[in-house]
């Protein structure tokens, strides 16, 4: 297999390690494996050390919007840079002029009067009932236009993925005390800057005693979410009761009478909120979708980015298996793997926008190493990997083929871990604003166990193993002749 080396970083490390092998074999040719492993171990702490250089880490603080035509124009800049970097990756796409049609339909609505008030909730509470008494009752007599677009049932299925929530206001409609489920979705709600009113519809079904507990019981639940003010009871369509009335010759006559709706504290706190918050309502809207519509120009760059680094990722791990396999001190396999994942990291990160140096790059490749033992991955994985070439008789004879597939196993997992928390990162975060920790091993457990299938490990060992055929027969014809 011929490989061709054009990053000064493998031509170091790699010839590093390599020299160090050599002198290694000079000097203990006779020595037993025991000896070897402590020596290597010895060499892997130096090889550490040196490519292991901490650099400053800093945190990044996404900036949270605010109800504002500057912060609605600054969400609608933010997403044109997406597509304008789309754009510019993904010149034969037509994401670019879609998102950017979205974008300019956001813009002439930024001066918009008539608003939308999304009703949503769960089945049979009565949202429908409610929309009908406000659009007859209330809203015709409001001075600006007012629709009440309406969601399907929240909680019929085992998830609400396929339910979009939107609108400058939310009613959020419940027949009673909320379930875990429906906090669940208030709260995503509200986290996401959206205006939210709770409504617990259907009082009238309960004693006034009830009534009262469930309303403090809902307030208190809601506290640090929903103001106490957004927490509304009402009875948009009370049931009907039965009247009975007494006549004077002792006998009695019955008759239904309906009821009155019961919605004046939420058309009161209805129109306080669209007299006091109206204009910055469409902002927020504004700034929620500019977001979605950057986030959809991030999804399409991602998938234009990741389809340029798997072939990158599948380069190093090829030169990664032959660099080990030439190698059969573990220690400097290390050593060696580590300046290939320094320079994969580089080369990654020029893709996605992340521009490390030198030590930052060694920092991040010796962290994804240190985690990867950290985590046990080293040991689980090379156990998996020899078993599976136990079945194959040709490559497991060869004894560095075990090392081999497994360092480019584990480059294949720190190229993938890579991308994945690259794009976890905000497109405006061109710079490098430091490593992460935390999220870069929860996102390395997660690819290692996504990439632990029996199935994947077999196809990945027979495709390594086939690269390394030629090595491993090369390697066979000395050992045969010396023997």
């Amino acid at each position: 297999m011929t490989l061709n080396l054009r990053r000064p970083i493998l031509i170091g490390g790699v010839g590093l390690s390599a020299a160090l092998w050599l002198l290694e074999t000079l000097q203990h040719s006779g020595s037993e494996m025991g000896e070897t492993a402590l020596i290597g171990l010895a060499a892997a702490g130096a090889g550490y050390w040196w490519w292991n250089q901490q650099s400053p880490k800093l945190e990044l603080a996404l900036p949270q919007p605010r109800a504002n035509r500057e912060a609605a124009e600054k969400a609608i800049a933010q997403a044109e840079a997406g597509i304008n970097l789309l754009s510019l990756e993904a010149q034969k796409s037509a994401d670019p002029a879609n998102l950017t049609a979205k974008l300019d339909r956001l813009r002439t609505e930024l001066d918009r009067q008539d608003l939308r008030i999304t009703v949503t909730g769960g089945k049979a509470v009565g949202k429908t009932a409610l929309i009908q008494v406000l659009n007859s009752n209330w809203a015709s007599q409001h001075p600006q236009k007012l629709s009440f677009p309406e969601t399907a049932p929240l909680f019929a299925n085992t998830t609400n993925a396929d339910v979009k929530i939107g609108g400058d206001l939310v009613m959020f409609v419940t027949a009673g005390d909320i379930t875990d489920s429906e906090f669940q979705t208030l709260s995503q709600l509200a986290s996401t800057g959206q205006r939210v009113l709770l409504i617990w519809n259907k009082q009238d079904q309960y004693l006034p005693a009830q009534q009262s507990q469930i309303l403090n019981s809902l307030q208190q639940k809601m506290q640090g979410i929903l103001g106490t003010e957004d927490v509304i009871a009402i009875a948009a369509s009370p049931n009907a009761i039965k009247v009975r009335q007494h006549q004077a010759d002792g006998t009695f006559a019955e008759r239904i009478e309906n009821q009155v709706s019961q919605l004046e504290p939420l058309t009161a706190r209805l129109t306080q909120i669209l007299t006091e918050e109206g204009q910055q309502l469409v902002w927020a809207s504004a700034v929620r979708s500019a977001a979605t519509v950057k986030s959809e120009a991030k999804t399409c760059l991602n998938v234009v980015r990741r389809d340029r680094s798997i072939p990158i990722i599948e380069q190093y791990q090829y030169i990664a298996a032959a660099a080990v396999f030439a190698n059969p001190v573990p220690a400097l396999d290390l050593l060696a793997t580590t300046a290939i994942s320094t320079q994969l990291v580089i080369d990654l990160g020029a893709i996605y926008q992340q521009k490390f140096s030198l030590d930052q790059a060694k920092t991040v490749a010796g962290t994804l190493a240190t985690q990867m033992f950290k985590l046990g991955l080293v040991e689980l994985s090379t156990q998996t990997i020899t078993g599976l070439l136990k079945s194959n008789a040709i490559t497991y004879v060869a004894g560095g083929a075990v090392q081999g597939i497994s360092a480019a196993y584990f480059t294949r997992i720190a190229g993938l871990s890579l991308i994945e928390y690259f794009q976890s990162q905000e497109l405006d975060n061109v710079a490098n604003k430091g490593l992460n920790i935390d999220r870069l091993t929860k996102t390395l457990q997660a690819v290692f166990q996504q990439n632990q299938q029996v199935s994947f490990l077999q196809a990945f060992v027979n495709q390594v193993a086939s690269r390394l055929s030629p090595q491993i027969s090369q390697s066979e014809a000395v050992n045969s002749a010396v023997n």
